[in-house]
């Protein structure tokens, strides 16, 4: 675990688990990507979750989670879709983040904070 990264460790009966900060991260951008209104992450637009997931883009760019004593702080930044409310896209970013390290990490989540940096104006990709 010496490589410089951030990790968050939870005592098991069975050992411990170490979770990078870096993972936390990829979480919370995932999660964003898939709200409704939300036109990408900064450094990421172009990109769809599937090229992200699979590791051709940074999907942590923007994202910044810091852990102290078991809760989570998160600082994420949006691009909103034009015609979207910005504020309903940041409150459904909150609670998606939320839920989504929540429910990968057993952390709980104390504060969300949604960084809207710009308006995009692509259309969402239709289901095929």
């Amino acid at each position: 675990m010496a490589d410089g990264k951030e990790y968050i460790s939870c005592p098991d009966e069975l050992g411990s688990i170490h979770i990078s900060e870096d993972v936390l991260a990829v979480t919370a951008a995932a999660a964003a990507l898939e709200v409704e209104g939300v036109g990408g992450l900064p450094g990421n637009l172009g990109s769809d979750i599937a090229e992200l997931l699979a590791g051709r883009k940074n999907l942590s760019k923007g994202v910044r989670v810091n852990v102290t004593d078991e809760r989570a702080t998160v600082d994420i930044m949006v691009m909103v879709r034009y015609g979207s409310s910005v504020q309903k896209v940041a409150r459904d970013v909150q609670d998606a983040v939320a839920t989504a390290i929540g429910n990968t990490s057993g952390l709980t989540v104390e504060t969300v904070n949604v960084h809207v940096t710009g308006v995009t104006f692509d259309q969402p990709k239709k289901a095929r």
